[in-house]
């Protein structure tokens, strides 16, 4: 699978691209665009120069980085995250029910979604703002306009990956430019507050997108999603007042969890497009099975 995903669904590519017509995805393109230019074009020339061999380069590497946060935004924005099947209905023939009728029709019920009044596969979940059933859905991202769910996943995971190690980047070469500056004979008021202002941002966006990066690295490691992992300090605690022990039934191993979510093949856990490791985001191999 590749950005032919784009337009591998229902959706045409009118409705797509209306996703980007939002206050908060405008404001995100904003904020890319500004830090872009004062790093770029304030600090790095006004550190050393964009002439240089250093300047070059760190413009070299912050523009990269720039340029995949700003392809992983887009396909984050503009991939659909998973509708579920029209044809999609529970296996109610696994061994791990019984066979009676009565049991059969339980099954199915506790797989329906009430609001879509439809089926709904293992580890789908009705989202109140696109209004129907996700796949393997993990939230409703505001920034994005869309939720995060199997198919836009692994490009959201590359998004705050690649904007966290931006804006660390961009703190650094604030900071540095800051220090070599002559305050005493070129630093007004404004021009401070300018310099402490944008550090500031830029500093605030490593720590958030850093704390958030940890939260999905966490997550990818055990194979879980945010809705699951408030789940499971439910399911944990019913299991103790029952004197039993619960553990996520899709976290298979750290290095298993990472390639179903990020691929087999670790050059390509980068790219948020390389996504042909995926399948049909209805059914999801478990400890059940592995055993």
């Amino acid at each position: 699978m590749s950005s032919a995903l784009f337009f591998s669904n229902n959706r045409s590519p009118e409705m797509k691209f209306r996703k980007l017509l939002s206050v908060p995805v405008f404001a995100a393109f904003c904020l890319m665009g500004f830090v872009y230019y004062v790093t770029v074009f304030v600090f790095i020339e006004d550190w050393v120069g964009l002439q240089t061999s250093a300047g070059s380069l760190n413009n070299m590497i912050f523009s990269s980085m720039a340029s995949l946060c700003l392809l992983s935004f887009l396909v984050g924005v503009l991939t659909d995250p998973g509708r579920v099947p029209l044809s999609y209905i529970p296996d109610v023939e696994d061994s791990s029910f019984v066979s009676d009728q009565e049991t059969k029709k339980n099954v199915l019920q506790s797989k329906t979604c009430d609001k879509c009044a439809a089926y709904k596969p293992p580890r789908t979940h009705h989202c109140r703002v696109c209004k129907r059933c996700i796949l393997r859905m993990d939230h409703h991202c505001l920034w994005i306009n869309n939720c995060v769910g199997y198919w836009n996943y692994k490009a959201f995971f590359n998004l705050i990956l690649y904007a966290t190690v931006g804006s660390i980047h961009a703190t650094v070469i604030v900071i540095n430019c800051m220090r070599q500056k002559d305050w005493n004979s070129s630093g007004t008021t404004p021009l401070k507050f300018f310099y402490l202002a944008c550090g500031a941002i830029t500093l605030a966006l490593s720590v958030t997108l850093g704390t958030l990066l940890g939260w999905h690295i966490y997550l990818i490691a055990h194979n879980m999603t945010t809705i699951e992992y408030y789940e499971g300090i439910r399911a944990t605690w019913l299991a103790k007042k029952s004197g039993l022990s619960y553990r996520h039934p899709f976290d298979l191993s750290v290095y298993k969890n990472i390639t179903l979510v990020l691929g087999p093949n670790a050059l390509k856990w980068f790219c948020p497009t390389s996504t042909s490791h995926l399948k049909d985001g209805v059914s999801f191999p478990t400890l059940r099975d592995s055993s």
